[in-house]
């Protein structure tokens, strides 16, 4: 079986886990969003794309929730004596051995594509990550006064500054990376991972013709919701979907995403038990849902929402 799925940061790292552990001999592809990307001090970080690899490989830091696990912080720290960088953004010294190693093929002329691969072939991750572009895509956010990187509003803000709106700079020029469309139109089952809508999976629908291509799989195509009891499981997804005019409930992020049959992108939608109430309106909108437990709270919560997942998909 050919699972894609679409992922971003720590909850697409750890439904892939699911996903991988739920069906160890499927053919996983992960089409990862590199809205987060930029360039800082001279390289070129990815850190939905390094969060991915790091936790398939088992080298993430869970207590942090980021970078590298037995992590070590000297040359951030030297950068803060030399006033370079932001301070607020700090590079693991093991994290920056793999921004380094991107820089030098990236600078060596390697389009990303074949970049993460040559980083990734060092674990056996179980899953082959594909940027969902070449292109470099950033995604900033226009905030009162001005606009700035999301990983400054981000990271050093917290989220606190309220969004006027997010611009996906670059994208009007963009193409899926190799393998994307591929990807998708030979899936057996297509997957959205639990990932921030607005900035993750909404960052890499926003790839011109990557929609068009979710649309036009012949695989059904199945979402599992971020949102459980009218709370974001992890992040400051909230503050992004109310900037977008999205309530932040299971239901409101089926409707932003639609169903395929409305020229959105859904066939069917997972949501949590505590929002079986959701059930009702997403499938009036033409999106089949089931309520199933959600939480990815450990390896056997996690594989059995992937099995849920595609379940339903396979049911559909």
């Amino acid at each position: 079986m050919k699972i894609t799925v679409l992922a971003g940061g720590v909850g697409g790292s750890r439904f892939l886990l699911g996903v991988r552990s739920a069906y160890p001999d499927a053919d996983i592809t992960a089409i990862v969003n590199v809205g987060d990307d930029m360039w800082h001090v001279g390289v070129r970080i990815a850190p939905d794309l390094d969060t991915i690899m790091y936790t398939l490989a088992g080298q993430n830091n869970t207590s942090r929730g980021w970078g590298r696990v037995g992590e070590s912080e000297r040359v951030a720290g030297e950068l803060r004596a030399y006033g370079v960088g932001w301070p607020w953004f700090t590079l693991g010294d093991l994290d920056l051995g793999t921004h380094l190693a991107r820089t030098h093929y990236l600078r060596s002329g390697l389009p990303l594509s074949q970049v993460v691969p040559l980083l990734t072939s060092r674990w056996d991750l179980g899953v082959t990550l594909l940027p969902s572009t070449d292109s470099e895509v950033e995604t900033h956010v226009r905030v009162e006064g001005g606009s700035m990187h999301f990983q400054e509003w981000w990271t050093r803000h917290r989220a606190s500054l309220p969004a006027l709106a997010f611009d996906f700079v670059g994208v009007s020029s963009a193409v899926p990376a190799p393998g994307v469309v591929a990807a998708l139109a030979e899936a057996d089952v297509v997957l959205l991972a639990p990932s921030n809508p607005v900035v993750s999976i909404g960052a890499i629908l926003a790839i011109p013709g990557l929609a068009d291509a979710v649309r036009a799989t012949s695989a059904p195509v199945v979402g599992v919701s971020p949102i459980i009891a009218g709370a974001v499981v992890r992040g400051m997804a909230d503050a992004c979907l109310t900037a977008i005019g999205v309530s932040t409930s299971a239901d409101a992020v089926a409707l932003h995403y639609g169903a395929r049959s409305a020229e959105g992108v859904l066939d069917g939608w997972l949501v949590d038990t505590a929002d079986d109430a959701a059930v009702a309106p997403v499938a009036s909108a033409g999106i089949t849902a089931r309520a199933v437990p959600l939480w990815l709270s450990d390896d056997a919560t996690r594989a059995q929402v992937a099995r849920d997942a595609v379940e339903l998909a396979l049911a559909l």
